[in-house]
C-alpha cells in the first residue's frame, strides 16, 4: 500500500533527520570534553546545529524552521555570526510560507540549491532485488576495529583530504555503541569496496550515509546496501525508511530504484 505525502509525513520526515544528526552530534560533543565545538541550539521549531572544528554544511546547518519563525531569524544568524560560520538553511515544503521566504531574502539569503529526501513504508512489497552482481558482493556489519577501513573509504568516496581520515574514524565509532546507529561494510570478490550506516528511532529507518571506492562503482554495491538496509529495518519492525541524497543524483537513482519515492526536495538557503 502506498503511503501519500502529507504535511504530517513531511514533518515526519523532517524530525527524523534531525534526530539523527542530533544523535551523532550529541556524541561527538562527548570526545575530549567537546573538543569539536559542538553546539546544538533551537530556535523556535528550528534546530542549528554547529560544530565549529568542522567545517562545513553537513554539521553546520539550520533544519525545521517553519512559516511562524520569522521572529527567529535573525536570531538563527547572529548564533553562526558569533562563531564566524556561515548560516545554511534546509527549508521543506512541509515548513516554510512566504512570509519566511521574504523575511529570509530580505535579510541578505538566497535560493542556493535542492536537495531530495525519499522515504518508503516498510511493507512486504517493497524492493528488495538484488543486482547481478550480488552473488560478488557481500555485506555484513563493521567491527569495532574497522573503523580505519570504513574512514578510508569514506574520505576516498567522497574524495576528501587524507588529513581527515583519523577524524572520520573517531566520529563514527563514538557511535558504535549507540543502540540507534549500525554500520556496515560491503565488500566486493573479498575486497572492502563501500560502507554505510542505518539509524533507527521511533520505528523509522534512516539511511544515513553511504560510500564506495571509486574503483568499485557501477557494480550495484550502493544499491546493495541500500537493500540490505532495508531489510535490516524490516527485521526492527520498522514502519517507514527515510533518504537524503542530491537532487538527480547516482544515490537518488539507487533509493528510487529499491522502491523509495521523493518526498520533496529541501531549498537550501545560504547568504548572497
Amino acid at each position: 500500500m502506498r503511503l501519500v505525502v502529507s504535511r504530517e509525513l513531511g514533518e515526519q520526515l523532517e524530525d527524523s533527520e534531525i534526530e539523527t544528526l542530533s544523535s551523532r552530534l550529541n556524541e561527538i560533543q562527548k570526545i575530549n570534553g567537546n573538543s569539536m565545538g559542538v553546539e546544538i541550539q533551537k530556535f523556535g521549531h528550528a534546530t542549528a546545529f554547529s560544530v565549529k572544528n568542522i567545517p562545513g554544511p553537513s554539521f553546520n546547518t539550520v533544519k525545521g524552521l517553519k512559516g511562524t519563525d520569522v521572529k527567529q531569524i535573525n536570531k538563527i544568524i547572529e548564533f553562526y555570526r558569533q562563531k564566524e560560520i556561515p548560516v545554511r538553511f534546509e527549508l521543506t515544503p512541509a515548513h516554510t510560507s512566504s512570509e519566511l521566504l521574504t523575511s529570509l531574502s530580505d535579510a541578505g539569503y538566497y535560493h542556493n540549491d535542492f536537495h531530495s529526501t525519499l522515504y518508503a513504508p516498510l511493507s512486504n512489497d517493497l524492493s528488495e532485488s538484488h543486482d547481478l552482481n550480488e552473488s560478488r558482493i557481500t555485506i555484513r556489519k563493521l567491527k569495532r576495529n574497522e573503523f580505519d577501513t570504513y574512514a578510508e573509504i569514506y574520505i576516498r568516496g567522497f574524495q576528501m583530504p587524507a588529513f581527515l581520515k583519523s577524524g572520520v574514524a573517531q566520529n563514527n565509532e563514538i557511535l558504535y555503541n549507540v543502540k540507534n546507529w549500525t554500520f556496515y561494510l560491503a565488500s566486493y570478490e573479498n575486497e572492502p569496496a563501500g560502507i554505510a550506516a542505518l539509524f533507527i528511532k521511533d520505528r523509522i529507518a534512516n539511511l544515513a550515509v553511504a560510500a564506495t571506492l571509486p574503483d568499485f562503482r557501477n557494480k550495484g554495491i550502493q544499491r546493495a546496501l541500500i537493500n540490505h538496509r532495508i531489510h535490516q529495518a524490516k527485521l526492527q519492525k520498522c514502519d517507514l525508511i527515510v533518504g537524503q541524497a542530491k537532487f538527480g543524483s547516482i544515490s537518488q537513482n539507487n533509493m528510487e530504484r529499491a522502491g523509495m519515492s521523493i518526498a520533496y526536495t529541501k531549498a537550501i538557503w545560504i547568504e548572497k
